[in-house]
């Protein structure tokens, strides 16, 4: 999995294809992050599509409207569709729901079938995080959290390392840019 990553949360329509585009193209990217609910996976799709798919990561990540089994299983077709892609790298329930053991064990089904490579967990807090893998089945690859020099999270990165879980932080540049330009005036 790459290190660095062009989130796509703000972007919207035909900007969203050109700046995933462009970011592929002229700056280097290779992982690209999405979600079901940020609503442009369909653009992330189409900007990929014109690129060697192997060279690249995409991660997505499913939501609330997503939060039953059988709705899992039916938003992981969806999200190929829209992503114009036979596997997923990486698929992560967005945050905590109560259905997310339901939510995982389509994920699961999926890895097994060759149509998600990755699965893992997005927003989980440490206790959420421990009370998730007592019923899991198969340990989270990933989660995805905030963090970066203003909330380093140590305690949750140590405990996710211990079960062999990655930490991966959302957003630690943005956030960094803004404290930076704020403190400059």
């Amino acid at each position: 999995m790459p290190v660095l990553r062009l989130g796509t949360y703000i972007l919207k329509d035909k900007e969203c294809e050109r700046c995933v585009s462009e970011a592929i193209l002229n700056m280097g990217y290779t992982l690209i992050d999405t979600a079901q609910m940020y609503g442009n996976e369909k653009y992330v799709g189409n900007a990929i599509k014109h690129h060697e798919r192997k060279d690249l990561f995409i991660t997505t990540k499913s939501y609330f409207l997503s939060a039953s089994y059988k709705r899992a299983k039916s938003d992981i077709e969806k999200s190929l569709n829209n992503l114009q892609t036979d596997y997923i790298d990486l698929l992560l329930i967005h945050e905590p729901y109560s259905r997310s053991l339901e939510m995982y064990k389509a994920m699961i089904e999926g890895a097994n079938e060759g149509k998600i490579r990755a699965i893992g967990i997005s927003n989980f807090n440490k206790n959420q995080y421990l009370d998730f893998i007592k019923s899991c089945g198969i340990i989270p690859v990933v989660n995805q959290v905030e963090c970066h020099a203003f909330y380093r999270q140590e305690a949750l990165q140590k405990l996710l390392t211990e079960n062999r879980t990655h930490m991966q932080a959302w957003s630690p540049w943005h956030v960094q840019k803004i404290i930076f330009l704020i403190t400059r005036f």
